[in-house]
């Protein structure tokens, strides 16, 4: 496996390699694009890379559906890290066009929803046809395919192209979030302000089934922070949950839900536990302190109170 060799959606351009390099390790490292989601993460699997970084959600268009089920199925990988990006688009032209002389644009599906009412008001008669990424799109332009590109404002030198318009997005503050994923091994270690992710799927469909899923969070004090159902492909109505949460994997609450699960689910996929991430390199926020009764010496307690009362001495 190559060490120095990070992996990530391509091509030269995109947000995701926007994302990568703001981590202090990107700079020793080779970063090799790759042409999708799939393409990047089974570089690792098959040992060409160390870690892929790919987008995982989206705050306006929600999951990455590539991302959600690559990570799903196969063989497993890990989140090491995560990235939050704030995202703003540019219009990326060629040379000399102008705003009248747009009938086509392009862009990543997910950047479509994101920019659909200025489109609207801006664009209203130009036809979206959507690309591989932002920056395919925007080399997709250079080659005369599209009239405009909705891409980083960065990736106009890259494809020899104008930004017509910049700062572009129909929710301020828009983000994304992109998760650093390895093979498995030994957990990041607890930063006190982390993140657990996992994959559920529920043992059959009944009245009240995810209900007694997300019990085994509630009854430990377990905040989810995430949850969301992608179609497992044995049918409708089958389904599994990605679910993120507060806290790390040696944290007794965090710990003892997903021993929970494990009991009443068919299958349950550790994803990892990682430090949680801010945009613009501000401080992660901790989480909400752990309700009473939920804290690691909580639990401590409440096993030696058990184990004295096995012995006789309760």
């Amino acid at each position: 496996m190559s060490a120095s060799r990070y992996t990530y959606l391509g091509p030269e351009g995109t947000f995701t390699e926007a994302a990568l390099r703001t981590l202090p390790e990107a700079a020793t490292r080779e970063l090799v694009p790759k042409v999708s989601v799939p393409a990047a993460l089974d570089a690792v699997r098959g040992g060409e890379a160390a870690a892929a970084l790919v987008p995982i959600e989206n705050s306006v268009e929600g999951g990455v559906t590539a991302t959600l089920d690559e990570l799903a199925t196969g063989t497993p990988l890990m989140i090491y890290r995560e990235v939050l990006l704030r995202i703003a688009f540019a219009l990326l032209v060629r040379p000399g066009t102008k705003l009248g002389d747009i009938k086509t644009v392009t862009g990543h599906p997910v950047a479509q929803p994101q920019v659909r009412k200025w489109l609207a008001a801006h664009l209203p008669d130009a036809r979206w046809e959507s690309a591989a990424s932002n920056a395919d799109g925007a080399r997709l332009v250079r080659e005369g395919r599209y009239d405009a590109a909705f891409a980083g404002e960065f990736a106009a030198a890259t494809y020899g192209l104008e930004p017509l318009v910049t700062d572009i997005h129909d929710a301020r503050n828009a983000e994304t979030r992109f998760v650093l994923a390895g093979r498995p091994a030994r957990p990041a270690a607890r930063t006190g302000a982390d993140r657990t992710s996992m994959v559920v799927w529920l043992r059959d469909d009944h009245p009240g089934a995810l209900m007694e899923l997300l019990q085994e969070f509630s009854a430990r004090g377990v905040n989810l922070t995430w949850i969301e159902s992608r179609p497992t492909g044995e049918g409708m109505g089958r389904y599994c949950f990605s679910i993120d949460c507060e806290g790390h994997i040696t944290d007794r609450r965090v710990a003892e839900t997903l021993m929970g699960l494990k009991r009443i689910c068919p299958n349950v996929r550790f994803l990892g536990s990682y430090p949680r991430a801010s945009a613009d390199g501000e401080p992660p926020t901790a989480g909400a302190a752990p309700r009473p009764g939920t804290s690691d010496a909580d639990f401590v307690a409440a096993a030696e109170w058990l184990a004295r009362c096995q012995d006789g001495r309760a």
